[in-house]
């Protein structure tokens, strides 16, 4: 009886040691060590990414009381709604027009930075990302002064020109042109600094056989620069393009979505209907709407993105 002890006891002793062996050698692993560094940041996204949207999905289903399940009938109801197709139409437009020029205006200002002495790039860098910097909403509350119907900085300045004054956020046209400049104000840093470091990353040696070729300053952006930049545009294009679907504060600050409903976009007709209209469900279904339209894009921009990258 000893013996069947002591060896059960030594089998025993033996499995634990594997098993301690096995657990040491597994946090060895690169793979391993990198799931573990990554999971508080992937539980963070569950939590505050994952879980709200497949709530969202959850609520859209419900009635505005949310005790009943409807399925698509808050889609159905959209779908026969004026607003909701002219707050589509403005979210496109606000959106592509915002994000077009944010990447010309950023691609001019890298190019501009790109070719200021070494010394003096990092003077201009700091400058030119304040905007940025800044919080939307603070800086939306100096550009609604800039617009104020009364005492209008814009105004004033035009009025020795002998023009206006200009309703900025009082017209429909002049209210959605207002809030595409701030959004404008507002991104085109971060295209700057993200074109910049592309630039950066271009070989000289491209430029100099450029210039022996015989190509101007124009044929060396169209056959050299953009080429060599264009996954970056791609996937600047595309995180500005979510980033402004999503926009907030800038409208609800600067036009609260007005006049007559002409500059509302997702967020801010999902916050209209779904907490000031009471009605959650609708909301959220608002604001899945987003969701096709973003996905369609994305697909669009990331395939060619692959496309290319499996060229090379």
């Amino acid at each position: 009886m000893a013996d069947v002890a002591f060896e059960q006891s030594r089998i025993a002793s033996a499995g634990g040691v594997r098993r301690r062996t096995s657990l040491h050698n597994a946090l060895k692993r690169k793979s391993t060590m990198a799931f573990l560094m990554t999971l508080p940041l992937i539980l963070l996204i569950l939590l505050l990414v994952v879980y709200p949207a497949f709530y969202a999905v959850h609520l859209a289903t419900l009635n505005k009381s949310m005790a009943r399940f409807v399925g698509f009938g808050n889609f159905e109801f959209l779908f026969k709604r004026e607003t909701f197709w002219l707050v589509v139409k403005q979210s496109c437009i606000f959106a592509i027009s915002a994000v077009f020029f944010k990447a010309l205006i950023g691609f001019i200002v890298a190019h501009f930075v790109h070719n200021v002495p070494a010394k003096g790039q990092r003077k201009w860098r700091g400058m030119l990302l304040v905007p940025w910097v800044i919080p939307p909403a603070m800086s939306t509350l100096a550009w609604l002064w800039l617009f104020d119907p009364s005492y209008s900085a814009f105004n004033y300045t035009l009025s020795a020109f002998g023009i206006g004054p200009i309703p900025w956020t009082g017209d429909a046209g002049w209210a959605r042109f207002s809030v595409i400049l701030v959004n404008i104000w507002y991104g085109a840093p971060f295209f700057m600094i993200m074109y910049l470091a592309a630039l950066k990353s271009v070989p000289e040696q491209l430029y100099e056989a450029a210039a022996i070729d015989g190509a101007n300053w124009w044929q060396r952006i169209w056959y050299v620069t953009l080429p060599m930049m264009r996954n970056i545009i791609a996937i600047t294009a595309l995180f500005s393009l979510i980033v402004t679907f999503a926009n907030f504060d800038i409208v609800r600050i600067l036009t609260s979505g007005g006049p007559l409903d002409h500059t509302h976009i997702f967020a801010t007709w999902a916050f209209r209907v779904g907490i000031e209209g009471s009605d959650i469900p609708l909301g959220a279904s608002v604001s899945l709407f987003m969701v096709p339209i973003l996905a369609v894009a994305a697909i669009f921009i990331l395939r060619d993105v692959t496309k290319r990258g499996n060229e090379a």
